[in-house]
């Protein structure tokens, strides 16, 4: 039976999904939601609920240090500076691990909506192999704590961060998918 592997490659403008199988790409989707999106995402927030205006290395600073797909066990605090919407003085509020999760959500939901999409147009004979090996997740913010479950979650499809040894498939895979226009035109024209 042909042997499948399922990448996702979450960067920082983009996602790209993908099955590969027999070195070649099955089925693939991508969207225009990652890394930025989250941060973007954690400023709404901020500005919604606490009328606060903070830059995107505040936001991305958010992410890293309590930033989670998932509720945490432990309730992470952090004082965040910025900008008062109303008054336009500096001010502080404290954000918590959990309105950060409750930010970010729709945002971590359109990206496995990417995934389940890819999921659903994969072929039965190789399904039940990436269930079995499950989903790599490559990418800078495959690194998002907890996302990893959150996919899993969602999906029903075991989830894992790629690790040292995957990034040489994972480095390849990515080749593939930023040149996948190029990569169709070669394997669909018939010399």
């Amino acid at each position: 039976a042909p042997s499948g592997h399922m990448i996702v490659d979450i960067g920082g403008g983009s996602t790209e999904a993908a099955v590969i199988s027999l070195g070649g790409v099955v089925t693939h989707k991508s969207a225009r939601v990652a890394g930025n999106k989250i941060d973007e995402a954690i400023q709404s927030y901020l500005k919604k609920k606490h009328n606060l205006i903070i830059g995107d290395q505040t936001a991305e600073d958010i992410k890293l240090k309590i930033g989670s797909a998932v509720p945490t066990s432990k309730t992470e605090k952090l004082e965040i500076s910025g900008r008062d919407l109303v008054f336009g003085l500096p001010r502080t509020v404290i954000l918590t691990s959990d309105q950060v999760t409750e930010a970010i959500r729709p945002v971590l939901m359109q990206i496995i909506g990417a995934v389940k999409g890819v999921l659903e147009d994969t072929p039965p004979e190789l399904a039940a192999d990436i269930i079995d090996k499950g989903i790599i997740m490559s990418g800078g913010t495959s690194l998002l704590r907890g996302f990893d479950k959150l996919m899993t979650e969602e999906t029903g499809v075991p989830a894992h961060t790629a690790d040292d040894p995957l990034l040489c498939v994972v480095r390849g895979t990515g080749l593939v998918l930023e040149n996948i226009e190029l990569w169709k035109r070669s394997v669909t024209t018939k010399g």
